[in-house]
């Protein structure tokens, strides 16, 4: 049951305490790529210690599946884990644990159905406004342009994947401007940061009480921008990736006083224009490591008193 419990507790500190900790630091905007991996470590090793939690209440409540769970161990093992009288409270946690991880897997299912069904009905959007001609397939041309007023440029993921443009973007985007907005979205497909999005809005969605999925969820939409802008600058430069930045979202009033659903745009063209210089490599390669050491801390939790009756 101690187990079960220190194992709950640091999965609550980490999903308190993280998000504060990497929202006072100024590094995640010069590093969104490193950024990125740490939320990911630190929202995997929240999952994993609710999960392990769950599996050690359940084998301190119930018999059955204490020798699933031991099944290979010596007996020693089993004892070192000193599983007491707790059952009663032991089964309500094992339930209320297994309860979430349902719900986990109903709120990804649920977004995973979103996802698809909002692809299909763009694509279809998409169809309508840009016909197939004769001797095309659907969905065979990675670039669509589409008439339109309104400057814009989005990516479609998929199993083939369209960057769609419309002709108002076209004439707006001067010189390479345009090879920068294009560098920009390959970069979102190339790593595939819609599924990121996905988690962490089923994730954020499923339990909005738990701070560290709202917080992973609103970094991932930041983040995934700033990353995006990062690799199309190395090819292009930040000055070209700005401008483009400025010419596509001038009309949508993002620049102006008031909040917008945009307002990320006018802080990414400050950023671009006034840059910071990236972290050294050997400090990228320190966040890098100690983040993926964070959901080591569980797994050692839960198997220390194991390997100590084994030693």
């Amino acid at each position: 049951m101690m187990v079960s419990l220190a194992l709950l507790l640091i999965g609550g500190l980490a999903a308190v305490v993280a998000p504060r900790i990497l929202s006072r630091a100024e590094w995640p905007e010069r590093e969104p790529v490193v950024a990125l991996w740490v939320w990911q470590c630190v929202v995997a090793a929240v999952l994993l210690s609710f999960a392990l939690s769950m599996v050690f209440s359940a084998a301190a409540a119930w018999l059955a599946v204490r020798g699933h769970v031991f099944a290979p161990a010596p007996s020693g093992v089993v004892e070192a884990y000193a599983f007491g009288p707790n059952r009663p409270w032991s089964a309500v946690l094992a339930v209320l644990l297994a309860g979430g991880g349902l719900w986990t897997v109903a709120m990804l299912t649920r977004e995973i159905h979103r996802a698809r069904s909002r692809r299909r009905q763009r694509r279809r959007e998409l169809l309508v406004r840009a016909p197939v001609l004769p001797g095309e397939e659907p969905g065979g041309e990675p670039l669509v342009v589409l008439e339109g007023e309104r400057p814009g440029a989005w990516w479609l993921p998929g199993t083939a994947p369209q960057l769609v443009i419309t002709t108002a973007a076209l004439r707006r985007l001067k010189g390479r401007q345009l090879d920068a907005v294009l560098a920009h979205e390959q970069g979102h497909a190339r790593a595939r940061h819609d599924w990121l999005l996905h988690c962490s809005g089923a994730l954020a969605n499923g339990f909005p009480q738990i701070p560290v999925f709202a917080a992973f969820r609103d970094e991932m939409h930041r983040l995934v921008e700033l990353a995006a802008d990062d690799v199309a600058s190395r090819r292009f430069g930040r000055l070209t990736i700005a401008l483009a930045l400025v010419e596509l979202n001038e009309d949508r009033g993002v620049f102006g006083p008031g909040t917008t659903a945009d307002a990320q745009v006018p802080q990414r063209v400050n950023r671009l224009l006034t840059p910071v210089p990236r972290l050294t490599a050997a400090r990228r390669l320190r966040l890098t490591a100690a983040a993926s050491l964070v959901p080591v801390v569980p797994l050692l939790i839960a198997f220390v008193p194991a390997l100590r009756a084994l030693g």
